[in-house]
């Protein structure tokens, strides 16, 4: 009988990953295993230097492993030399990150944009789905203006829009809530679900916030240098 179950966008087997630290070495990474369904809402916790940051490095492919298999959308990022990571990153992975990272000297329609223009001359295809993105996330009116003009959760809902505009296999969120209030931060998770289980984005969410881990469909935490699997908790608890 074929196995006609999808293949998962995201697959850690075994993964190992540690760093000098003067005449010592520190695992941080041991044996870290785990998948994501296409699709699928995951909530990353773990304290502060659990390996959270190593594991985002590691899906991303900004870092390879010591050991072990870390593949995205089918694709073995530890076999790809660094140019193929980068090439994969810019077109398969959107970002959402805590301080927003838009480029000041960019207009927000400028910034929605780059993750296409890097790629590439930006078609009229192109420049019509930053736009309609725009006019999902409330900012259609303000796309000629600075960022420096926006709020904090107006540049975060353009952060949310421009991580979806080059139709990504998986967006990565690191603390996507945790530079803004509770009631914009809510907004925020509101605007993820909306846009991201629309198209069918696989999302994994790195965050210390329960809300945030409430929100997901499984919560997978960081111990030990090993990812444990745990049910949703309450926002309250």
């Amino acid at each position: 009988m074929t196995d006609s179950a999808p293949r998962p966008v995201l697959r850690l087997d075994g993964v190992e990953r540690a760093y000098p630290e003067g005449d010592r070495v520190r695992s941080v990474l041991r044996g870290a295993s785990a998948s994501v369904a296409p699709g699928e809402f995951v909530a990353l916790l773990g304290p502060s230097g659990s390996g959270k940051s190593t594991l985002l490095n590691l899906v991303s492919g900004i870092d390879r492993p010591d050991a072990g298999t870390v593949e995205v959308a089918g694709v073995a990022l530890h076999e790809l030399d660094d140019r193929a990571r980068t090439l994969f990153r810019r077109d398969r992975i959107g970002f959402v990150f805590q301080f927003f990272n838009l480029i000041p000297t960019l207009t927000v329609l400028e910034n929605l944009l780059l993750p296409v223009e890097l790629r590439g001359e930006v078609s009229a295809q192109d420049r019509a789905r930053a736009l309609e993105l725009l006019e999902r996330v409330e900012l259609a009116d303000r796309a000629g203006a600075w960022p420096d003009r926006l709020s904090g959760g107006e540049q975060q809902r353009v952060a949310v829009a421009r991580a979806l505009v080059h139709r990504p296999a998986l967006v990565l969120a690191d603390e996507p809530t945790g530079n803004l209030d509770s009631a914009t931060g809510a907004r925020i998770l509101d605007l993820l679900d909306e846009l991201l289980r629309a198209s069918g984005t696989t999302l994994l969410a790195v965050t210390h916030a329960r809300e945030v881990a409430a929100r997901m469909d499984r919560v997978l935490t960081l111990h030990e240098g090993r990812i444990v699997e745990e049910g949703v908790p309450d926002a309250t608890s």
